[in-house]
């Protein structure tokens, strides 16, 4: 309950608005019940953080590819990118927190967000190593690492536009038509999409 009324207030307000005071409003108790819980702000965005990282952990985890070493590159991208962007869509507080933790990028949450970021990014090279692996890419290790960048870069974009801005696009659409374009560039993505 506590919890739940900390997310609202954050995704409201922010971390500079979030207060013990404003969650205990939300959750329609009082401060020092909240001060029982937890004993300061970072504390409770921390708690907080805790569960809805585990949400999107395992939601992104799932979203990965098993078999990055396969012939057609656009379909696992695209149902990788899918799976991601549905579950972002599952769980809209969950990613505004994280897209709102960058503005603050001092707070406990920003700090936290950024090592969780750091993580499934190993992930991901691990993946694009594979790849490359597989097709003897030369010079695969300088590579790798933009590539992963650039993929969890991407995916993150996709995820704020349809959670934060909205964009008239369903998941399935967008993942599409962006691994559509990443694995075609500009005239293969616009042309068929």
């Amino acid at each position: 309950m506590i919890l739940d009324a900390a997310l609202q207030v954050y995704v409201e307000q922010g971390y500079r608005g979030t207060s013990m005071q404003a969650v205990a409003d939300a959750a329609g108790v009082t401060k020092p019940v909240v001060y029982e819980c937890y004993r300061n702000k970072d504390e409770l965005l921390l708690a907080l953080l805790d569960r809805e990282e585990r949400r999107l952990l395992d939601a992104i985890t799932d979203a990965l590819p098993t078999n990055p070493a396969s012939d057609n590159v656009e379909a696992v991208l695209a149902a990788g990118l899918t799976a991601f962007l549905t579950a972002a869509g599952k769980a809209t507080n969950s990613w505004r927190v994280v897209f709102e933790s960058r503005r603050g990028s001092d707070s406990v949450v920003a700090v936290r967000v950024g090592r969780s970021r750091a993580m499934i990014l190993g992930q991901v090279q691990d993946l694009v190593r594979m790849y490359m692996a597989v097709n003897q890419v030369d010079d695969a290790e300088r590579k790798v690492p933009v590539i992963a960048e650039l993929l969890a870069t991407v995916a993150e974009s996709c995820a704020r536009m349809l959670v934060l801005e909205q964009y008239p696009w369903s998941a399935v659409e967008l993942a599409t038509y962006v691994s559509r374009f990443l694995t075609r560039g500009i005239l293969g993505g616009g042309r068929h999409g």
